[in-house]
Protein backbone atom coordinates (compact mmCIF):
# COMPACT_ATOMS: atom_id res chain seq x y z
CA UNK A 1 0.00 0.00 0.00
CA UNK A 2 1.39 3.42 -0.92
CA UNK A 3 1.95 6.19 1.60
CA UNK A 4 -0.69 8.26 -0.19
CA UNK A 5 -3.21 5.43 0.25
CA UNK A 6 -2.30 5.13 3.90
CA UNK A 7 -2.89 8.84 4.36
CA UNK A 8 -6.51 8.28 3.34
CA UNK A 9 -7.00 6.90 6.87
CA UNK A 10 -6.93 10.50 8.07
CA UNK A 11 -9.78 11.33 5.73
CA UNK A 12 -11.79 8.25 6.74
CA UNK A 13 -11.52 9.21 10.41
CA UNK A 14 -12.37 12.84 9.72
CA UNK A 15 -15.40 11.83 7.65
CA UNK A 16 -16.74 9.78 10.59
CA UNK A 17 -16.44 12.75 12.94
CA UNK A 18 -17.95 15.20 10.44
CA UNK A 19 -20.92 12.87 9.85
CA UNK A 20 -21.72 12.82 13.57
CA UNK A 21 -21.29 16.58 14.00
CA UNK A 22 -23.56 17.23 11.01
CA UNK A 23 -26.34 15.20 12.60
CA UNK A 24 -25.92 17.03 15.89
CA UNK A 25 -24.08 14.28 17.76
CA UNK A 26 -20.83 14.82 19.66
CA UNK A 27 -18.71 11.85 18.51
CA UNK A 28 -16.59 12.10 21.66
CA UNK A 29 -19.61 11.61 23.92
CA UNK A 30 -19.09 8.13 25.36
CA UNK A 31 -21.99 5.63 25.29
CA UNK A 32 -24.08 4.91 28.36
CA UNK A 33 -25.80 1.72 29.39
CA UNK A 34 -29.03 1.74 31.36
CA UNK A 35 -28.57 5.37 32.33
CA UNK A 36 -25.17 4.80 33.96
CA UNK A 37 -21.69 5.19 32.59
CA UNK A 38 -19.74 2.32 31.11
CA UNK A 39 -16.36 1.75 32.70
CA UNK A 40 -14.98 4.70 30.78
CA UNK A 41 -12.59 4.59 27.88
CA UNK A 42 -12.60 1.61 25.49
CA UNK A 43 -10.29 -1.18 26.68
CA UNK A 44 -7.88 -3.46 24.85
CA UNK A 45 -8.01 -7.22 25.36
CA UNK A 46 -5.37 -6.85 28.09
CA UNK A 47 -7.46 -4.25 29.94
CA UNK A 48 -5.32 -1.24 29.00
CA UNK A 49 -7.41 1.77 27.87
CA UNK A 50 -7.14 3.02 24.31
CA UNK A 51 -5.78 6.53 23.83
CA UNK A 52 -6.11 9.43 21.41
CA UNK A 53 -8.37 9.21 18.38
CA UNK A 54 -9.04 5.50 19.03
CA UNK A 55 -11.18 6.47 22.02
CA UNK A 56 -13.40 8.58 19.76
CA UNK A 57 -13.54 5.97 16.98
CA UNK A 58 -14.65 3.19 19.32
CA UNK A 59 -17.16 5.41 21.14
CA UNK A 60 -18.70 6.21 17.73
CA UNK A 61 -18.93 2.49 16.90
CA UNK A 62 -20.36 1.55 20.30
CA UNK A 63 -22.99 4.27 20.04
CA UNK A 64 -24.03 3.41 16.48
CA UNK A 65 -24.17 -0.36 17.05
CA UNK A 66 -25.36 -0.49 20.65
CA UNK A 67 -22.40 -2.32 22.15
CA UNK A 68 -22.57 -2.43 25.94
CA UNK A 69 -19.11 -3.73 26.72
CA UNK A 70 -16.04 -1.51 26.64
CA UNK A 71 -13.59 -4.30 25.70
CA UNK A 72 -12.35 -4.86 22.15
CA UNK A 73 -10.22 -7.63 20.59
CA UNK A 74 -8.61 -8.45 17.27
CA UNK A 75 -9.79 -11.61 15.49
CA UNK A 76 -6.60 -13.43 16.57
CA UNK A 77 -6.94 -12.28 20.18
CA UNK A 78 -10.47 -13.66 20.27
CA UNK A 79 -9.26 -17.04 19.00
CA UNK A 80 -6.37 -17.07 21.46
CA UNK A 81 -8.84 -16.47 24.29
CA UNK A 82 -10.97 -19.43 23.18
CA UNK A 83 -13.67 -17.38 21.45
CA UNK A 84 -14.74 -16.78 17.89
CA UNK A 85 -16.14 -13.72 16.14
CA UNK A 86 -19.67 -14.51 15.02
CA UNK A 87 -20.13 -15.07 11.30
CA UNK A 88 -21.21 -11.90 9.52
CA UNK A 89 -19.98 -9.50 12.19
CA UNK A 90 -18.08 -6.47 10.91
CA UNK A 91 -15.10 -5.12 12.77
CA UNK A 92 -14.23 -1.55 13.70
CA UNK A 93 -11.17 0.43 12.69
CA UNK A 94 -8.50 1.56 15.13
CA UNK A 95 -5.16 3.09 14.22
CA UNK A 96 -1.57 3.48 15.36
CA UNK A 97 1.26 5.73 14.30
CA UNK A 98 4.12 4.46 12.14
CA UNK A 99 6.77 6.01 9.94
CA UNK A 100 9.10 5.28 7.06
CA UNK A 101 12.52 6.78 6.49
CA UNK A 102 13.14 8.16 3.02
CA UNK A 103 16.75 8.61 1.93
CA UNK A 104 17.45 11.86 0.10
CA UNK A 105 20.67 12.91 -1.63
CA UNK A 106 21.94 16.47 -1.49
CA UNK A 107 22.46 17.58 -5.10
CA UNK A 108 25.40 19.81 -4.21
CA UNK A 109 27.39 17.59 -1.83
CA UNK A 110 26.14 14.12 -2.64
CA UNK A 111 25.49 13.51 1.07
CA UNK A 112 22.60 11.23 1.94
CA UNK A 113 20.18 12.04 4.73
CA UNK A 114 17.18 10.20 6.08
CA UNK A 115 13.83 11.98 6.35
CA UNK A 116 11.22 10.46 8.67
CA UNK A 117 7.71 10.42 7.19
CA UNK A 118 4.97 9.64 9.73
CA UNK A 119 1.65 8.08 8.81
CA UNK A 120 -1.20 6.08 10.33
CA UNK A 121 -1.81 2.36 9.99
CA UNK A 122 -5.17 0.81 10.71
CA UNK A 123 -6.28 -2.57 11.98
CA UNK A 124 -9.61 -4.13 12.90
CA UNK A 125 -11.04 -4.95 16.31
CA UNK A 126 -14.31 -6.47 17.47
CA UNK A 127 -16.35 -5.65 20.54
CA UNK A 128 -16.69 -8.64 22.88
CA UNK A 129 -20.42 -8.40 22.23
CA UNK A 130 -19.58 -9.73 18.73
CA UNK A 131 -17.61 -12.69 20.05
CA UNK A 132 -18.98 -16.08 21.19
CA UNK A 133 -17.33 -18.64 23.42
CA UNK A 134 -15.04 -16.49 25.52
CA UNK A 135 -14.44 -18.57 28.66
CA UNK A 136 -14.04 -15.51 30.82
CA UNK A 137 -15.75 -12.84 28.76
CA UNK A 138 -15.51 -9.33 30.20
CA UNK A 139 -18.79 -8.47 31.83
CA UNK A 140 -21.31 -6.44 29.90
CA UNK A 141 -21.87 -3.22 31.79
CA UNK A 142 -25.23 -3.22 33.49
CA UNK A 143 -26.79 -0.62 35.77
CA UNK A 144 -25.24 -0.95 39.18
CA UNK A 145 -25.39 0.63 42.59
CA UNK A 146 -21.70 -0.02 43.16
CA UNK A 147 -21.05 3.71 43.40
CA UNK A 148 -23.49 6.37 44.43
CA UNK A 149 -23.69 9.72 42.69
CA UNK A 150 -22.10 11.26 45.77
CA UNK A 151 -19.18 8.86 45.51
CA UNK A 152 -18.49 9.81 41.89
CA UNK A 153 -18.63 13.51 42.63
CA UNK A 154 -16.35 13.17 45.66
CA UNK A 155 -13.88 11.28 43.47
CA UNK A 156 -13.95 14.19 41.02
CA UNK A 157 -13.45 16.71 43.83
CA UNK A 158 -10.48 14.72 45.11
CA UNK A 159 -8.99 14.53 41.63
CA UNK A 160 -9.17 18.27 40.97
CA UNK A 161 -7.84 19.05 44.45
CA UNK A 162 -4.88 16.79 43.80
CA UNK A 163 -4.15 18.43 40.43
CA UNK A 164 -3.79 21.73 42.27
CA UNK A 165 -4.73 24.30 39.62
CA UNK A 166 -5.73 27.72 40.94
CA UNK A 167 -9.53 27.93 40.74
CA UNK A 168 -11.71 30.89 41.58
CA UNK A 169 -15.51 30.90 41.62
CA UNK A 170 -17.64 33.85 40.64
CA UNK A 171 -19.44 35.45 37.72
CA UNK A 172 -21.35 33.70 34.97
CA UNK A 173 -18.57 32.45 32.67
CA UNK A 174 -16.06 29.60 32.81
CA UNK A 175 -12.62 30.30 31.35
CA UNK A 176 -8.90 29.80 31.77
CA UNK A 177 -6.63 32.89 31.69
CA UNK A 178 -3.03 32.08 30.72
CA UNK A 179 -1.86 35.56 31.82
CA UNK A 180 -2.64 34.79 35.46
CA UNK A 181 -2.54 30.99 35.07
CA UNK A 182 -5.93 30.60 36.74
CA UNK A 183 -9.33 29.03 36.11
CA UNK A 184 -12.52 30.95 36.79
CA UNK A 185 -15.78 29.03 37.27
CA UNK A 186 -19.34 30.13 38.05
CA UNK A 187 -20.51 28.98 41.49
CA UNK A 188 -21.39 25.30 41.75
CA UNK A 189 -25.04 26.18 42.46
CA UNK A 190 -25.27 28.04 39.13
CA UNK A 191 -24.95 24.83 37.08
CA UNK A 192 -27.87 22.71 35.94
CA UNK A 193 -26.28 19.54 37.29
CA UNK A 194 -23.13 18.31 39.02
CA UNK A 195 -22.15 16.55 35.79
CA UNK A 196 -22.19 19.82 33.85
CA UNK A 197 -20.05 21.47 36.52
CA UNK A 198 -17.37 18.78 36.47
CA UNK A 199 -17.41 18.54 32.67
CA UNK A 200 -16.82 22.28 32.45
CA UNK A 201 -14.13 22.16 35.13
CA UNK A 202 -12.38 19.37 33.22
CA UNK A 203 -12.59 21.42 30.00
CA UNK A 204 -10.82 24.35 31.65
CA UNK A 205 -8.21 22.05 33.20
CA UNK A 206 -7.28 20.80 29.72
CA UNK A 207 -6.67 24.44 28.69
CA UNK A 208 -4.63 24.82 31.89
CA UNK A 209 -2.27 22.02 30.82
CA UNK A 210 -1.29 24.07 27.76
CA UNK A 211 0.47 26.78 29.79
CA UNK A 212 4.14 27.42 28.97
CA UNK A 213 5.27 25.93 32.29
CA UNK A 214 3.45 22.65 31.57
CA UNK A 215 2.79 21.24 28.06
CA UNK A 216 3.50 24.58 26.36
CA UNK A 217 0.72 24.20 23.79
CA UNK A 218 -1.18 27.47 23.83
CA UNK A 219 1.31 29.85 22.22
CA UNK A 220 1.70 27.53 19.23
CA UNK A 221 -2.00 26.90 18.62
CA UNK A 222 -2.93 30.56 18.84
CA UNK A 223 -0.29 31.48 16.25
CA UNK A 224 -2.06 29.33 13.68
CA UNK A 225 -5.17 30.05 11.66
CA UNK A 226 -8.24 28.65 13.43
CA UNK A 227 -5.97 28.01 16.43
CA UNK A 228 -8.63 28.92 18.99
CA UNK A 229 -11.15 26.49 17.49
CA UNK A 230 -8.52 23.73 17.49
CA UNK A 231 -7.69 24.34 21.14
CA UNK A 232 -11.40 24.26 22.02
CA UNK A 233 -11.69 20.92 20.22
CA UNK A 234 -8.76 19.60 22.26
CA UNK A 235 -10.44 20.77 25.47
CA UNK A 236 -13.77 19.20 24.45
CA UNK A 237 -12.12 15.85 23.78
CA UNK A 238 -10.03 16.05 26.94
CA UNK A 239 -13.09 16.81 29.07
CA UNK A 240 -14.93 13.80 27.60
CA UNK A 241 -11.94 11.52 28.24
CA UNK A 242 -11.59 12.79 31.81
CA UNK A 243 -15.28 12.33 32.59
CA UNK A 244 -15.01 8.74 31.32
CA UNK A 245 -12.02 8.16 33.60
CA UNK A 246 -13.86 9.60 36.61
CA UNK A 247 -17.13 7.77 35.94
CA UNK A 248 -19.09 10.94 35.23
CA UNK A 249 -21.44 11.74 32.38
CA UNK A 250 -19.79 14.33 30.18
CA UNK A 251 -22.07 17.26 29.50
CA UNK A 252 -21.47 19.76 26.68
CA UNK A 253 -20.73 23.33 27.64
CA UNK A 254 -23.58 25.74 27.05
CA UNK A 255 -21.55 27.36 24.24
CA UNK A 256 -20.86 24.00 22.57
CA UNK A 257 -23.24 24.70 19.68
CA UNK A 258 -21.37 27.91 18.87
CA UNK A 259 -18.26 25.90 17.99
CA UNK A 260 -19.82 23.14 15.87
CA UNK A 261 -19.77 25.17 12.64
CA UNK A 262 -16.18 26.26 13.31
CA UNK A 263 -15.06 22.69 14.02
CA UNK A 264 -16.72 21.47 10.83
CA UNK A 265 -14.83 24.13 8.89
CA UNK A 266 -11.53 23.13 10.48
CA UNK A 267 -12.11 19.41 9.86
CA UNK A 268 -13.08 19.94 6.23
CA UNK A 269 -9.93 21.97 5.64
CA UNK A 270 -7.55 19.66 7.54
CA UNK A 271 -8.16 15.92 7.70
CA UNK A 272 -5.50 15.61 10.42
CA UNK A 273 -7.11 18.14 12.78
CA UNK A 274 -9.23 15.78 14.90
CA UNK A 275 -6.39 13.25 15.19
CA UNK A 276 -4.01 15.98 16.29
CA UNK A 277 -6.57 17.30 18.80
CA UNK A 278 -7.20 13.82 20.21
CA UNK A 279 -3.47 13.27 20.65
CA UNK A 280 -3.13 16.60 22.43
CA UNK A 281 -6.13 15.75 24.64
CA UNK A 282 -4.58 12.41 25.64
CA UNK A 283 -1.29 14.11 26.53
CA UNK A 284 -3.22 16.66 28.61
CA UNK A 285 -5.04 13.85 30.43
CA UNK A 286 -1.78 12.01 31.11
CA UNK A 287 -0.38 15.23 32.60
CA UNK A 288 -3.46 15.73 34.80
CA UNK A 289 -3.39 12.13 35.99
CA UNK A 290 0.29 12.40 36.81
CA UNK A 291 -0.33 15.60 38.75
CA UNK A 292 -3.11 13.89 40.65
CA UNK A 293 -0.82 10.98 41.48
CA UNK A 294 -2.66 8.51 39.26
CA UNK A 295 -0.69 6.24 36.94
CA UNK A 296 -1.50 7.27 33.37
CA UNK A 297 -1.22 4.76 30.58
CA UNK A 298 1.31 5.71 27.92
CA UNK A 299 -0.23 7.18 24.79
CA UNK A 300 -0.18 4.66 21.96
CA UNK A 301 -0.83 7.07 19.14
CA UNK A 302 0.85 10.34 18.36
CA UNK A 303 -0.57 12.91 16.01
CA UNK A 304 1.42 12.47 12.84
Amino acid sequence: MSIEARRDIYQAITDKVIADLERGVRPWHHPWAGGKATSGRPLRANGIPYQGINVVLLWIEASLKGYRSTTWMTFKQALAAGGCVRKGEKGSMVVYADAITKTETDAATGDETGRRIPFLKSYTVFNVGQIDGLPAAPAVIEPTDRLTEADRIEAAEAFFRAVGARIEHGGTRAFYRPAVDGITMPPFAAFESPARYYSTLGHEHVHWTGHGTRLDRLDEVFRKKEGYAREELTAELGSAFLCADLGLEDQPREDHADYVAIWLKVLREDKRAVITAAGAASRALAFLHDRAGILAQADDIEAA
